[in-house]
């Protein structure tokens, strides 16, 4: 990737493009991230750069993630990330990624946890057919048939059955940015991005771009 931060989601609104038309965005904090150490060929095996997003308390960290942040000379950082960057020499220690990273017409991928939604049925989960719903019928909402019979005689894998749905990493591919903003450290990006507001996603260049 060529270019990379982290953001929390604020919400969504809608703006008007130049030529009139509505435009439905999500709102980003986008940054400003701290690169806090840089990894190289020569020591790690491969050159990334690792970036802190928004502060912690002091009290809430240990002692080596303490000497972790002392020796980058940057604040205790909550969210911690690892960007494996084209180019990581115009990057150094302490220096700041803002939103302005990105320009209005990017093509970006954003990856964050999904809401989640508990445990559901399969109808929910998985979009399946329901049984009909007359007062002879006793299979309205139910699993059904669970697999073939005598033989094998299991259930096989990979059967859709009930479970906890949501709250898994999801990327979204191929997103517009409408709109950078350095001085509010905000990211305008058309559409929805996964996950509730409050939830933090890595903003990164889109790879079919």
């Amino acid at each position: 990737m060529k270019k990379a931060i982290m953001a929390k989601k604020i919400g969504m609104t809608q703006v008007f493009a130049e030529n009139g038309a509505l435009i439905p965005v999500t709102v980003l904090e986008a940054g400003p991230c701290v690169v806090i150490q840089k990894k190289t060929v020569d020591n790690d095996g491969y050159a990334a750069i690792q970036v802190g997003f928004t502060d912690a308390k002091v009290k809430l960290i240990n002692k080596p993630e303490k000497g972790h942040f002392d020796k980058a000379g940057v604040t205790p950082k909550k969210y911690i990330r690892e960007f494996r960057l084209d180019d990581v020499s115009a990057y150094e220690v302490g220096a700041e990624i803002k939103a302005d990273v990105f320009a209005a017409g990017d093509k970006v991928d954003a990856s964050g946890i999904s809401k989640g939604k508990g445990f559901q049925s399969t109808i929910k989960r998985y979009n399946a057919q329901r049984g009909p719903m007359g007062h002879g019928s006793k299979s309205h909402r139910v699993v059904g048939s669970m697999s073939s019979g005598t033989t094998p005689g299991r259930v096989k894998k990979g059967k859709r059955m009930p479970g906890h749905m949501g709250s898994v990493k999801v990327t979204i591919q191929n997103l517009e940015v409408v709109r950078a903003d350095a001085e509010k450290n905000l990211l305008l990006i058309k559409g929805a991005v996964p996950g509730p507001k409050g939830a933090v996603l890595v903003i990164k260049d889109s790879v079919k771009a």
